[in-house]
């Protein structure tokens, strides 16, 4: 049985949950976003919370996955969601271009990423990067996806690394 689904979820003010037979939809501030209702799972709307109940015992795993994507929803559409990426090593810069990101990682080019539609990417110094929305998986996938042009590597550190991400680093080799 799961303990995460037995939480209501508190909806702060502007923001809606609205239940259909299979799409959950969540209005806010900050966007709409919509998600998968599975088939097993009853999503209770009473006094501005949001309660899990299930049809039968099997199903109380889905309900704890539900709740929590429910939570990432709700926090999304009111607060919004934010990833903070490093760049260390010299030469090593990022620059916006309209909605364009221009990445010089030490490549004989330039890489441009391309931000998708709801991800809002910005450069405060030349050396960080925000990717900032509502959806949780978007903001973390784009992160991901810039820090693959160059993962940290374990001798020197240089690369894209999340904020406060601890690299381990390797000795050199002796002769």
């Amino acid at each position: 049985m799961s303990r995460v689904a037995k939480k209501p979820i508190a909806l702060p003010k502007g923001v809606e949950l609205s239940v259909n037979d299979q799409q959950i939809q969540v209005k806010g501030p900050k966007g709409t976003l919509n998600g998968p209702r599975p088939a097993g799972v009853d999503v209770n709307i009473e006094n501005g919370t949001v309660q899990i109940a299930v049809k039968s015992e099997q199903d109380w795993a889905m309900a704890g996955t539900l709740r929590a994507l429910l939570n990432n929803m709700v926090t999304g559409v009111s607060q919004g969601f934010e990833r903070k990426l490093e760049l260390v090593g010299v030469g090593y810069r990022a620059s916006m271009q309209g909605r364009d990101l221009n990445l010089s990682l030490g490549f004989s080019h330039p890489v441009v990423f391309k931000s998708p539609e709801g991800i809002t990417i910005e450069t405060p110094t030349q050396t960080e990067i925000l990717v900032k929305g509502s959806d949780k998986q978007a903001v973390g996938q784009v992160a991901a996806k810039i820090r693959a042009y160059r993962p940290p590597e374990p001798y020197k550190g240089k690369g894209v690394r999340y904020s406060g991400e601890k690299i381990v680093m390797k000795e050199a080799k002796k002769a």
